[in-house]
């Protein structure tokens, strides 16, 4: 199941990654304001992301540690697109997968590719 897709904007790239507040039901923080996310990403890779909420009425999450790691292995920039999926399994629980896109024309209309390692 996606939990959200986004077009990254240039906070997104340099510092941290916002996203919608209702993707927040599909994280669990046990009553803390932080989760480390578990990710694989598009190779099998096994990532830990942190994401952090704020206090309060407005709970705005983000993706912060580990997340420059992600950008600068795959050369993200402002116009890619970031995808988060939950899968859940009943022996191993919810498990997390990100994917990287970028735009590319196909045939005269615009398509997403999957983005492949910078390094």
């Amino acid at each position: 199941m996606q939990i959200f897709s986004k077009e990254l904007t240039d906070t997104d790239v340099r510092f941290r990654l916002s996203f919608p507040t209702h993707c927040l039901q599909h994280l669990d923080f046990a009553g803390n304001n932080l989760v480390d996310l578990h990710v694989k990403d598009s190779y099998g890779e096994l990532r830990v992301i942190r994401c952090l909420k704020r206090d309060g009425d407005y709970d705005k999450p983000v993706l912060s540690k580990g997340w420059r790691k992600f950008v600068a292995y795959y050369g993200l920039r402002v116009g890619d697109k970031v995808v988060l999926h939950r899968e859940d399994d009943h022996n191993l629980g919810s498990q997390f997968r990100i994917e990287a896109k970028r735009s590319i024309m196909l045939f005269g209309e615009e398509a997403w590719g999957d983005v492949t390692r910078a390094n």
